[in-house]
């Protein structure tokens, strides 16, 4: 399909490069999975809801407010950033013909081992895996999560597109910073520029 090597997409964001990958986009990739045991311990301090937010006292009522915020709890939670986590490393292990990841103890320090794999697995993941962008893609948007319930910037709302290739229903969920997508029913890849020039799914395909 690509006769230059130059032009074929990078394995991580699906835009034309040079060779396998940016190197900037490798360099975002091992950013975020280094600062995603730090997201993880700050998480915490997010958890006690602020003194107004509450709405004051209220004694007498049936039912009292939630002692912290769900949505920080379900990062921390075993199935947040350790599921992601875990998940993506349980797959590289499979695909290495490896062993299971090992049992690590708590919630954080499996976080902390899992992130630090894929950290040193991220040379073989750019350059081989077969999900390598899905993979990439998950992370920055877990970290762009976090960040914004931390209020560190706010989350991007996401579009649900139509490929437009004849026949095909399938649908891609972009936010206004992806760089480019390929369609999970067809293969088709999608630039910048294609991508926004795709129609919005109906409903109906949408769901």
């Amino acid at each position: 399909m690509y006769d230059d090597i130059d032009t074929a997409p990078c394995t991580l964001c699906h835009r034309p490069g040079a060779g396998i990958y940016h190197p900037g986009c490798r360099a975002r990739l091992e950013e975020h999975l280094r600062v995603l045991p730090r997201l993880y311990r700050v998480l915490e301090v997010a958890l006690v809801p602020t003194r107004g937010s509450s709405g004051g006292p209220v004694t007498g009522s049936r039912t009292a407010p939630l002692p912290c915020r769900l949505d920080t709890l379900d990062l921390r939670a075993r199935g947040g950033i350790e599921g992601v986590l875990t998940t993506w490393e349980r797959d590289v292990r499979e695909l290495l013909g490896w062993d299971p990841p090992p049992a690590c103890g708590s919630v954080e320090e499996t976080v902390v081992s899992s992130a630090w794999f894929l950290l040193n697995q991220i040379p073989w993941i750019a350059e081989q895996h077969p999900a390598a962008y899905e993979l990439a893609d998950e992370i920055h948007q877990l970290v762009a999560h976090c960040r914004a319930v931390l209020g560190e910037e706010p989350a991007e709302r996401r579009i649900t597109l139509a490929c437009a290739t004849p026949d095909c229903t399938g649908v891609l969920r972009i936010t206004l910073s992806t760089p480019g997508q390929q369609c999970g029913r067809c293969g088709t890849s999608y630039g910048w520029e294609a991508l926004r020039a795709l129609r919005p799914a109906t409903r109906a395909v949408a769901a």
